[in-house]
């Protein structure tokens, strides 16, 4: 049984690959600085500490992409943490959040410019008022999944998750910008 554990793991690699770097990409289009955390980068992280995860067991195809995409936002933050300890306070990766299915109009559709280390604290804080808000920003955010694949990554309908996601949103906007005014 040992044996064929690196065989599971070279096909999960090559199936899984592909779907990891569209995430890390999406990632990488959306970081404001400069670009100096590469997709693969990302990817190649991932994967060492997927690899360092053998003993998770996975329930299926979303619940390794959720993990994977747990794993994802980690590194963007220790990146981001990394790079503001060595620029002595500055240069944190700044992020746009924005609405993922790009369907928002008006003032909400405005892109809000944000710390990514900013955006966590705000996202740990939504996570304990309400873990279900947290999930969706988690799923749709920093994994950029859409709101169907969301609806089946949690096992809720699309009408539950769009409901959740601008609440989210909203609460997550209002607290980075008086984040901003405090500051």
């Amino acid at each position: 049984m040992e044996a064929s554990r690196p065989q599971a793991w070279d096909r999960l690699v090559e199936a899984a690959y592909p779907e990891l770097h569209r995430i890390a990409s999406w990632h990488c289009r959306r970081e404001r600085s400069s670009a100096t955390l590469q997709c693969t980068a990302i990817v190649n992280e991932a994967w060492i500490r997927l690899a360092q995860a053998q003993h998770a067991t996975w329930k299926g195809r979303t619940h390794f992409f959720a993990f994977a995409s747990r794993l994802m936002r980690s590194i963007l933050i220790d990146y981001a943490r990394a790079k503001k300890s060595a620029k002595r306070g500055g240069g944190a990766p700044v992020l746009s959040l924005i609405d993922t299915d790009g369907s928002a109009t008006g003032a909400a559709a405005a892109a809000l410019d944000v710390d990514i280390l900013e955006l966590n604290e705000a996202l740990e804080e939504l996570e304990k008022l309400d873990p279900l808000q947290g999930r969706i920003v988690e799923l749709q955010y920093f994994s950029g999944l859409t709101t169907p694949e969301t609806a089946e990554a949690l096992g809720i309908s699309e009408s539950n998750i769009k409901r959740e996601w601008t609440i989210a949103k909203t609460w997550i906007r209002r607290r980075m910008l008086e984040g901003r005014s405090a500051s």
